[in-house]
């Protein structure tokens, strides 16, 4: 599959940044787990107009004495993982699929929270014209389906649908993923670019509003709830900041459960604070379409949240053998996960 060659090329960095780490840097700072001598300071991506967990945790208070050091934002998901695990940052977040192709390739890190999921309030949704002859899996055989980035969440929701649905993988392959802009896919499928689409969020709620478009199906309806990513540290980071892992795990985890549990009205009010007062010239507007953390059980990571997309990993060459979820994920620093258990 064309994917392999950039997660190779993925590989190549990781060994390369973690040569060069070798000679010191951040990823040298914590010796031994000792308290004193961690990490105190992570380097992270953000994302415009959003706010995400991490940031709510350091504003709440979650992450203690840990700062977080915004270096830019992130164009993608598997971007955002590279990076961390290329030292360029020190965590990241991404789909599990591309978490799986990223550690498949090479790349020594660990996921350690679920950061982004679906729910019956915050899912996406593949949409066709409400016209359209599309009605059923098979319909979209030769057709083109907007996605915003091929090998990620909605090219494995999309494969995972059509296989459930009797779909074969060379008919499947007849389906074409069109990459497109999120803020481009609505008007694309109003003018017959292309056949389909996927939209979640705003973009979601503003085209459904506008009318004109039916929904076809949902990865909600497809999995139930579920968690969607993970956020990954580095193996090394791990190994020399357990304690700043673990506050920091943690602190994901209770922001996930505060954003759960507190009313929507109080969230959005949070997050429009916390926009405005770091000073990155952006807009808070689609905040008031905000409705649900989409995360299940405060982060804790489960081997569904990878076996569920081990039929996609294998067709695509990424798994060959039988998936091994305990490769990929520990809940060893997040303390909700410990209570839970308990």
């Amino acid at each position: 599959m064309k994917l392999h060659l950039p997660l190779l090329s993925v590989a190549a960095a990781v060994v390369l940044a973690l040569t060069v780490s070798g000679c010191g840097g951040a990823a040298e700072a914590g010796q031994g787990g000792q308290p004193g001598n961690e990490v105190k300071e992570l380097r992270y991506q953000g994302s415009a107009n959003n706010v995400t967990f991490p940031e709510l945790a350091a504003d709440l208070g979650y992450l203690g004495d840990l700062k977080l050091n915004w270096v830019g934002n992130t164009t993608s998901g598997p971007q955002d993982i590279q990076s961390a695990a290329t030292n360029q940052t020190d965590f990241g977040g991404a789909f599990s699929g591309a978490v799986v192709k990223l550690i498949e390739a090479g790349a020594p890190v660990k996921a350690v929270v679920n950061y982004y999921g679906s729910d019956e309030k915050t899912f996406s949704g593949y949409y066709v014209k409400a016209e359209s002859p599309i009605k059923e899996p098979r319909d979209l055989i030769g057709k083109k389906i907007a996605v915003n980035t091929l090998g990620a969440h909605h090219e494995a929701v999309i494969n995972s649908y059509l296989t459930k649905n009797g779909l074969s993988q060379d008919e499947i392959k007849q389906v074409q993923l069109v990459p497109l802009a999120p803020n481009d896919t609505e008007e694309a499928i109003r003018r017959g670019q292309v056949d389909a689409g996927t939209l979640g969020g705003v973009l979601q709620d503003r085209a459904i509003e506008a009318g004109g478009l039916r929904s076809l199906f949902s990865d909600v309806g497809l999995f139930g709830n579920f968690a969607g990513g993970q956020i990954v540290l580095r193996n090394d980071f791990i190994e020399k900041n357990p304690n700043t892992t673990r506050t920091f795990t943690t602190g994901v985890a209770k922001a996930i459960k505060w954003a759960a549990e507190t009313p929507r009205d109080e969230v959005i009010a949070r997050f429009t604070k916390i926009i405005e007062s770091r000073g990155r010239n952006e807009s808070t507007a689609n905040l008031k379409f905000w409705k649900s953390p989409g995360v299940p059980d405060a982060g804790v990571i489960q081997d569904q949240d990878f076996t569920r997309w081990e039929t996609w990993l294998n067709s695509a060459g990424i798994v060959k053998d039988k998936l091994t979820p305990s490769k990929y994920y520990t809940n060893d620093f997040n303390d909700l996960a410990a209570a839970k258990k308990g």
